[in-house]
């Protein structure tokens, strides 16, 4: 029998389009022959659907469309249920809709990418692919990513980091800790977002407010980190699991400006929609032996000290003057899985999407020798509230 994969894509994002489109990247990948596939797209308003339909991304151009030749589903939160249940039973018929053996999320940016959906999963007990609920909450928010990285001695730029609510309460204070620290030019970012939504550089006092106000339109927590000047950007993909990695050819995005914009990224300059793998871009980059290694063990790496999984893409900057290295970010569910990196370096798409699938049932294969509960029930034994946390003696 074949094994049926859940791809889970769409998502309450700023990257909701993009997962959109990876994932019917990541669909056409995967062997037919060994798989069976089921889509499942959550809209903007978080709702599930499924359906044929969803496999074409020409269709949502019409998302109600689309909807009305799909079928809303759920996920019912009973550890070792992996079934799609519709929402709306038909008469005489069953609300089963799929029985899925293993779940393969796309979806990028916030509400998936975090660890949230992760946490779902976990919860259902449904093997996946890609990073746990821990590695990808840290891989998303660029704060505690650069602390984490900082305290293994894995190079990153300057920062300063606050919340909304510390800016409108200390913006003089803060402002003057961001010149003295950091000077200018500086680049501001919301904290758990990516794709270049909500990022912008500031070279005075006016701008940085202008750019804080944009970038706390989308986060409650902001970084503002020391602008490399003379930027060198380099992504390198890690694919396996912390302790079992390896790590691709590298690429050089070209920008249009002096930050890669969301057009840059999924665009390539023009309006085609076709993801990460369309931007322009030198595959391998043009770099001496001794830096390319270097990066590539750098990237490796903060896949390792993250406890990440499956496969991610990891972005460096070098400044160009003085050649130093430093690690910008970790995606954990890259632009288009990073498939053409993969590609450039002789693993096919759909061999990336096997791996994926292995690597989803070899942790799960490895949870089930570890201890998650202990074989003795108090209660039995007499007892109670007496002794326990937070409560006094019932008598």
């Amino acid at each position: 029998m074949k094994t049926t994969i859940g791809v889970f894509f769409g998502g309450r994002s700023t990257e909701h389009e993009i997962s959109v489109i990876s994932a019917n990247q990541a669909m056409a990948a995967i062997d037919r022959d060994k798989y069976d596939v089921v889509p499942v797209y959550i809209t903007k308003q978080g709702r599930w659907y499924t359906g044929d339909a969803l496999t074409d991304v020409k269709n949502y151009r019409d998302i109600p469309a689309l909807l009305k030749q799909c079928t809303e589903v759920y996920m019912r939160p009973i550890l070792g249920d992996y079934t799609l249940y519709a929402t709306e039973r038909k008469m005489f018929k069953s609300d089963k809709v799929a029985a899925l053996d293993v779940a393969i999320p796309v979806l990028h940016g916030s509400n998936g990418e975090d660890g949230t959906f992760e946490g779902v999963l976990e919860t259902i007990g449904l093997p996946y692919a890609g990073c746990n609920t821990l590695a990808s909450a840290n891989g998303m928010d660029k704060i505690t990513m650069k602390m984490i990285l900082a305290a293994d001695g894995i190079p990153v730029v300057d920062y300063v980091w606050f919340t909304d609510k510390q800016w409108f309460a200390h913006r003089d204070e803060l402002t003057e800790k961001i010149e003295s620290r950091l000077g200018y030019p500086v680049i501001v970012k919301p904290a758990n977002l990516g794709s270049s939504v909500g990022i912008g550089r500031a070279t005075n006092r006016e701008e940085l407010a202008e750019r804080i106000a944009d970038a706390e339109r989308y986060s409650a927590r902001i970084i503002v980190e020391k602008m490399v000047e003379n930027l060198q950007e380099i992504n390198c993909s890690v694919l396996g699991d912390c302790d079992d990695y390896r790590t691709s050819v590298l690429e050089e995005p070209i920008k249009s400006g002096e930050i890669l914009s969301y057009t840059d990224k999924y665009m390539g300059g023009s309006k085609d929609n076709r993801g990460m793998h369309a931007s322009a871009k030198r595959i391998p980059a043009d770099l001496p032996a001794d830096e390319t290694e270097r990066i590539r063990h750098l990237a490796g790496e903060t896949f390792r000290v993250l406890s990440c999984h499956g496969v991610s893409r990891v972005d460096m900057m070098i400044d160009a003057k003085s050649r130093d290295i430093y690690v910008n970010e970790i995606n954990t569910i890259p632009g288009s899985l990073s498939f053409y990196l993969w590609e450039a370096a002789g693993l096919k798409f759909t061999d990336l999407m096997d791996q994926l699938v292995k690597l989803a049932f070899k942790r799960q294969r490895d949870a089930s020798q570890k201890t998650v509960s202990y074989d003795s029930n108090i209660f039995a034994m007499g007892g109670g509230t007496k002794g326990a946390k937070g409560t006094k003696g019932v008598k």
